[in-house]
């Protein structure tokens, strides 16, 4: 069933009724690409912990309406918010990036710039690369019944993002060099404000001095295994573990 995301502000009770009011380019995806009549029905969720069951109505020019049928809680979200903090990688690999976390669960993508990142941006290309990406983020969560929408956020320089990441009660390092603590092991050290980061480098991970000011600045270096990932593949494998570890 087609799930489509609005704000709480569409939501509206008429006499005793919850009415929902769904406008731009969702509306013109219903009512002209996958032709919907009334009386067919639809999710809607507004990103507030609940799904809807809609009934379409009526159509318009620019908007389409539906009656609310049902109200329920979303059961799609992760027990704990994960945010990513992804270095950027080349070509379109940001693309699969966050396809992929969005349907494994992620709440929220960091892009950031460090050593290695061979792609340069600057602040115009930067946007129009996120307001891209958060149209990816948005496909994906309607694919796989997310009950939000992840943000994707603008695109930080190392330090910041860093820095950004400490505030989570646990802190996930992807470090390639370290062989003593696996990915297990720390997801055992259960957060008490249910809020994971995750830091992953981009092709070539990153330098000893950006290794060493991540572990300084308190984030847990974790190892994947024995085996090498891609970095679009590492931000799969880590939340796929995640949602094993809290989830299953």
């Amino acid at each position: 069933m087609p799930r489509f995301f609005i704000s709480k502000e569409n939501i509206v009770e008429e006499n005793g009724e919850k009415r929902v009011i769904i406008t731009g380019e969702d509306a013109h995806h219903i009512s002209r690409s996958l032709r919907m009549a009334t009386k067919e029905r639809i999710e809607v969720s507004s990103s507030e912990g609940y799904v809807y069951l809609c009934e379409l109505t009526e159509f318009t020019e620019k908007e389409v309406f539906a009656r609310v049928l049902e109200e329920s809680k979303v059961q799609s979200e992760p027990k704990y918010e994960i945010i990513l903090f992804q270095a950027l990688p080349k070509s379109d690999k940001m693309e699969t990036i966050i396809q992929k976390t969005t349907e494994c669960g992620v709440t929220k993508i960091v892009p950031f710039r460090s050593e290695r990142c061979i792609v340069k941006l600057d602040s115009k290309d930067a946007e129009k690369k996120r307001e891209r990406w958060q149209k990816i983020a948005e496909g994906g969560a309607k694919q796989s019944g997310r009950g939000i929408i992840p943000q994707v956020n603008t695109v930080l320089n190392f330090e910041d993002a860093i820095k950004t990441a400490m505030d989570s009660s646990l802190v996930i390092f992807c470090n390639e060099r370290e062989d003593k603590v696996s990915l297990k092991q720390a997801l055992k050290e259960n957060p008490s404000n249910g809020k994971i980061s995750v830091i992953i480098g981009a092709e070539g991970g990153f330098s000893v001095k950006e290794a060493d000011y991540i572990i300084e600045a308190g984030a847990r270096s974790v190892s994947l295994g024995k085996r090498i990932l891609r970095c679009e593949t590492a931000p799969t494998f880590v939340l796929s573990c995640i949602a094993y570890e809290t989830e299953m």
